[in-house]
């Protein structure tokens, strides 16, 4: 008896133990439990709370809406549309292939359209997004939406593109916007923070140079979704900011009539007031549509555009550098009268042809002019007679008044970065350039824009303008200001020794015009209220040889590449000057014949406006 109630304190003392052993340790485990729970809920709520909305909640950023472009009168000429896009992220998508394929079916994606979206596929990381399509139809656009079911991974969005309304009218000065690259993203700070899958940069002209004003800031939207990553509710949506509108100064009439003018040619038309300085239009031809770049230009399209031998691509008014032919003579007129070389009495006997120290220098009329004073001369443009004024005067002191007058140098400074500056040689120039001493037979035809000089159109326009202001600096603007801009110290100064000298040119450009005899006398408008003074110009392109005058051919004779280009400059109403305007035409052949008559076309339209463009003036007074 004693044994066995020994041996059963013993099992319950065991069992004791044992009771004790494990209630101890569930409640160590639930301690441990509790504890983890407080921390996990308590100590550790805001970080998981914060995990939990990121599955739960999604953030979109979207593309920003780009600033529009205006011309003078308010006219959209780059504005933007929605454009409905299909992104895919990779990493996403459960069974890429399969989703793949079913997009294919429901766009109907052509086998050249889906080879290249498994391109892309290959050349991007898992994370980043693959644009399938970045201009859907509405049509397509719904479909996918419907089947968004059975398409993880797959985001329909609206964006925002680029539209421009003039197809091809405004592309040199505005140039045109394309889908942002590694170097765009690196390179320009307000693109890598606005960045989103899609975005359309400036590549070229104003859309690039004005990039941080244009570009704007993204929406972001903030939305829920399920288990699945399918959007249940919008919970925010955050605005951003569009990018400013961009006024210009260009008048759209204006500028399509040059567009038309240059049609199935190579060249440049330039309009600006020679007061302000506004640019009234800008056309360099042939052109391109920049729509075509928005959202990837195909191959053919790009071969067509590249491979053209007139160079849509070259911005003829910015880019191109041509000899300014006789459109320099007002410059060496000014130049000599202005340094007391000749005065208004000065003649020059022509024969057709002047001798040099063995070296003949050609008038453009064989046979010769005769007796002629500086105002008949420029009427003629009888070389002999620039030749003459040219050698007595000197390249250096030429140099200084073209330059004051705008040549050999950028118009509009950093605006646009393609600009050249042109060439006005010296013979400081050429020692340092070419380490040669200066030679008289140059300075000889450098009176006639011919040798080393070289300009752009704009440069031609700028110098015209101001000598039909009176010979007063001014400073081009293309993009127009409500407000009173900050004039520059020396904006109005005199560019003249003696303003007599200027009259006296533009007198001599009338009569180039106006009378019997002038070299654009065809082109003139009897109308005072249309009546305009200019001057021709004639650019070699190569070295006229003896063979080519005995030959005499004319223009239509000549093989195009081997024509002369036509220049002539003009300012416009001559009783009351407001506006100058340059125009080249490549191997046009002379100015007389392809550009002067333009410029009648034009000034016609640009006087028939100017009221309106004062009306707008003063209304922007009255609102300041």
């Amino acid at each position: 008896m004693i044994n066995s109630s020994s041996d059963n304190v013993k099992k319950l003392n065991l069992i004791n133990r044992r009771m004790f052993i494990t209630g101890s340790f569930k409640i160590l485990i639930m301690i441990g439990i509790v504890s983890r729970l407080f921390f996990l809920q308590v100590k550790e709520n805001k970080r998981y709370l914060t995990l939990s909305d990121k599955n739960r909640i999604r953030e979109w950023k979207l593309a920003p809406v780009r600033g529009e472009f205006h011309d003078y009168f308010g006219n959209v000429i780059a504005g933007n549309f929605e454009a409905y896009q299909l992104h895919v992220i990779p990493e996403q998508v459960e069974n890429f292939r399969y989703v793949i394929y079913r997009l294919k079916d429901l766009l109907d994606l052509s086998d050249r359209e889906f080879k290249k979206v498994l391109k892309k596929r290959k050349e991007i990381k898992p994370w980043e997004t693959l644009i399938v399509s970045d201009n859907l139809s509405w049509k397509k656009f719904s479909k996918i939406n419907n089947h968004l079911y059975d398409l993880n991974g797959v985001k329909p969005v609206i964006s925002i593109s680029r539209n421009y309304p003039y197809n091809d009218n405004f592309t040199h000065i505005i140039g045109y916007v394309s889908q942002a690259n590694e170097d765009d993203v690196e390179n320009t700070e307000v693109i890598k923070k606005n960045f989103v899958p899609g975005l359309k940069v400036g590549k070229i002209g104003l859309e690039k140079s004005l990039e941080e004003k244009l570009i704007g800031t993204n929406d972001i939207e903030r939305y829920e979704v399920n288990a699945y990553g399918r959007r249940i509710s919008q919970l925010e949506f955050q605005k951003g900011k569009k990018g400013k509108t961009v006024k210009l100064t260009i008048d759209t009439k204006v500028q399509k009539l040059a567009g038309e003018l240059l049609k199935e040619k190579s060249g440049s038309i330039c309009v600006m007031d020679i007061y302000t300085g506004s640019i009234i239009a800008m056309q360099s031809s042939p052109s391109f549509d920049p729509n075509l770049f928005v959202f990837g230009i195909s191959k053919d399209e790009w071969e067509l555009i590249r491979n053209n031998p007139m160079k849509p691509l070259v911005n003829k008014t910015l880019q191109g550098n041509y000899s300014p032919g006789s459109t320099i003579k007002p410059i060496v007129a000014l130049s000599a009268l202005e340094n007391g070389i000749i005065d208004t009495n000065f003649t020059v006997k022509c024969t057709g042809k002047t001798e040099m120290y063995g070296q003949t220098y050609h008038c453009w009329k064989k046979e010769g002019h005769g007796f002629v004073s500086l105002r008949n001369a420029m009427k003629v443009s009888c070389d002999t007679y620039f030749y003459e004024i040219a050698r007595k005067l000197g390249v250096d002191r030429l140099s200084e008044t073209a330059k004051k007058f705008g040549l050999g140098d950028k118009v509009f400074g950093n605006l646009f970065n393609i600009e050249k500056k042109g060439l006005i040689p010296s013979t400081t120039w050429k020692k340092n350039a070419l380490g040669k001493g200066w030679l008289l037979g140059e300075t000889m035809i450098t009176g006639i824009g011919q040798g080393y000089i070289q300009t752009t159109p704009i440069q031609l326009c700028l110098m015209t303008a101001q000598i039909a202001n009176g010979g007063y600096k001014i400073y081009p603007k293309i993009i127009a200001t409500d407000k009173k801009e900050l004039e520059p110290n020396d904006k109005y100064k005199p560019l003249y020794k003696n303003s007599k000298n200027i009259r006296i040119v533009q007198d001599a450009m009338f009569g180039s015009t106006n009378e019997v005899m002038g070299t654009s006398y065809r082109s003139r408008i009897d109308n005072l209220k249309y009546q305009f003074a200019g001057k021709t110009g004639t650019s070699q392109v190569k070295k006229i040889t003896e063979k080519d005058r005995e030959l005499d051919l004319k223009t239509f004779q000549i093989p195009y590449e081997e024509r002369d280009h036509a220049l002539y400059i003009a300012f416009g109403p001559y009783k009351d000057p407001r506006y100058a305007l340059s125009i080249l035409v490549e191997h046009g052949g002379n100015g007389s014949t392809t550009a002067a008559p333009m410029a009648k076309k034009l000034f016609k339209l640009i006087i028939d406006r100017h009221p309106l463009r004062d009306s707008v003036d003063d209304k922007k007074y009255l609102e300041i």
